[in-house]
């Protein structure tokens, strides 16, 4: 009874943690409104060095239909070597330009290495390259997961959660890459140099160091730079 009890409630935890299809709609309707953004963010998934999995097909597909219907003119793809020796931004990437996205429209993140990470870091790939107008394409739950931190830091950037239908109406096959020049050196899993509880802060933003600039007020940077999560310049 206990078990049921503790499943149910990860369960309506998970629920709870995922934009509804009527909500993912809406933020697209509005993405629509406001495109063409500069560009899309697009996290990274592990590559086992076979074929791409659900996950990151929907991702990589979402990224394609948005820049293919003029909602984006450019790709961000983030994540690093995490969990396997492959880069996921770079893998991400392959398939992207395999799909058809020019390779001088995709911009890669490699230093991701959980969530949070995947929004911030990108988001200094797009101020880097001058992209000011932005976006977090992603899987529902993904993109409901990060809305609160995005809406904390007050940070420049909307969220366009995944239609699976939208993509559902094509018919994709998983396109021929390269995945060797993915591949990282020295390659060490994140599971090898991190406890659980360690990924788990990460997850959370902890390991993050911000540059003040990007954040909101001075009490958010008095509390970073008291936490010791301040690039220090």
């Amino acid at each position: 009874m206990t078990k049921l009890l503790s499943l149910i409630f990860l369960i309506t935890i998970a629920c709870s943690c995922v934009f509804s299809k009527k909500k993912s709609r809406s933020l697209y309707t509005k993405a629509q409104a406001k495109a063409p953004y500069n560009a899309i963010i697009v996290p990274g998934v592990p590559y086992d060095g076979v074929t791409w999995s659900t996950t990151m097909e929907n991702r990589v597909l979402w990224s394609y239909y948005l820049y293919e219907n003029g909602i984006t003119e450019n790709v961000i793809y983030s994540g690093g070597a995490v969990y396997t020796k492959y880069s996921e931004a770079k893998i991400m990437a392959e398939y992207g330009k395999a799909l058809g996205i020019p390779a001088s429209n995709i911009f890669l993140d490699t230093l991701a290495e959980h969530s949070s990470e995947n929004v911030y870091y990108s988001y200094l790939v797009a101020k880097k390259n001058g992209l000011k107008k932005i976006a977090f394409a992603t899987d529902p739950f993904q993109a409901k997961s990060l809305k609160g931190m995005i809406s904390k830091l007050e940070l420049p950037i909307d969220l366009i959660p995944l239609i699976l239908d939208s993509i559902a109406k094509a018919d994709y096959s998983e396109p021929n890459i390269n995945g060797k020049i993915a591949i990282e050196n020295n390659f060490i899993s994140i599971k090898e140099r991190e406890s659980f509880f360690v990924r788990l802060q990460g997850t959370m933003g902890k390991q993050i160091l911000f540059y003040e600039e990007d954040l909101p007020n001075e009490r958010t940077i008095k509390k970073f730079r008291k936490q010791g999560r301040l690039v220090i310049e």
